[in-house]
């Protein structure tokens, strides 16, 4: 690229590209919503005419060699896809909620949750998340190999009552455990293991965070009263609009775990976190976004977590009871769970007896 090309001229070749990724992440979108609206027509037309006995399911297999002798080369018809496709439509045709969502979604997102989850919470779970948090395939993927869903509904998030307080929808952005199986760590591992190994792979561990964590810094300074002490991790979140702090154990958790969490809370909320922010600078076609989608006008109190490897639940409930900070304390696990362990204890839950499909 030109060196010696005026500022002006530079900000307006950023903005063209700009433009252009912009139309084609929305002609991408245009044309998944297309797609998948063509596959609900197709299925409700299959699922209708099975459903009358009209057709038989050798009929299906005609449809498909009809579409590929009328157009040739056209991929995505076969008897299999089309059978999907009619189990699209009959997954989400009671519940428009639902299939606004699924809608959303590319068509192997769609596939992935249809084929793996076994009841329509888990469905709808999952089709809330990925649609949040933007997943890719293999990130879909990896939350069904870590059992989200089992996890969540097993063991529901325990906060401190000042979080929920302040932040009721909290328990959608935190969780009881995170899942750090891609960090490879030894059972034997140290707590600098695991900070350097979250700053190695901080990319997957945003991903396990969530969409809207900002990383600030590791080991980040504050002072107190002369005195220098370090924060282990330090993030922003945009949805909470609030400094999130992250102290690592990799022992079980200790109640005075927590008088430390809440002296770094106190030092961030008074003399970290933003008042105000001012109009933002930079390149001109950024500054209008930034402004208007993306800044805060303040910053709410920061919330603080204690990841540690183990914790009593009932001791975190005890220590949380009459904290006055907004701390949380969670779980982080180095190994995939045995999901068809936590899949029984899910239907003890529910109360029912394991389904033929759940069999399978």
């Amino acid at each position: 690229m030109n060196s010696n090309l005026p500022t002006t001229a530079i900000a307006t070749f950023t903005e063209v590209v700009q433009l252009i990724q912009t139309a084609k992440q929305q002609a991408f979108k245009a044309v998944n919503t297309t797609l998948l609206g063509l596959y609900w027509q197709i299925g409700a037309i299959i699922s209708k005419k099975l459903e009358s006995a009209e057709w038989g399911n050798g009929v299906v297999e005609q449809l498909a060699q009809h579409v590929a002798h009328h157009q040739p080369g056209l991929r995505g018809f076969t008897r299999s896809n089309l059978f999907r496709m009619s189990q699209f439509y009959n997954t989400y045709r009671d519940d428009k909620s639902l299939q606004e969502m699924a809608l959303q979604l590319p068509w192997t997102h769609n596939l992935i949750i249809m084929g793996q989850a076994k009841r329509q919470e888990e469905r709808e779970f999952y089709l809330r998340l990925a649609t949040r948090e933007q997943w890719g395939k293999r990130e879909l993927e990896r939350q069904f190999k870590s059992a989200l869903f089992e996890r969540t509904v097993l063991n529901p998030l325990k906060v401190a009552p000042l979080v929920r307080q302040m932040h009721p929808q909290a328990d959608n952005v935190f969780k009881d455990a995170y899942m750090l199986e891609f960090l490879g760590l030894p059972d034997d591992h140290s707590e600098a293991d695991l900070h350097r190994g979250l700053l190695h792979k901080l990319k997957n561990f945003l991903a396990e965070l969530g969409r809207d964590f900002c990383f600030i810094g590791s080991e980040f300074p504050l002072q107190v009263g002369g005195r220098d002490f370090a924060l282990d991790l330090l993030f922003f979140h945009r949805g909470l609009n609030c400094l999130v702090a992250i102290e690592l154990k990799v022992g079980r958790f200790e109640p005075e775990y927590l008088g430390k969490l809440e002296f770094y809370l106190e030092a961030l909320d008074r003399d970290v976190k933003k008042r105000h922010e001012n109009p933002a600078i930079g390149v001109e076609f950024y500054l209008e976004a930034l402004d208007r989608d993306v800044k805060k006008r303040h910053e709410n109190p920061a919330i603080g977590v204690l990841l540690c490897a183990s914790k009593d639940d009932e001791i975190v409930e005890y220590a949380l009871s009459r904290s006055l900070s907004p701390a949380l304390i969670a779980e982080y696990q180095t190994c995939l769970p045995d999901k068809k362990l936590l899949q029984d204890k899910l239907h003890e839950f529910y109360g029912q007896l394991p389904s033929e499909t759940d069999a399978s």
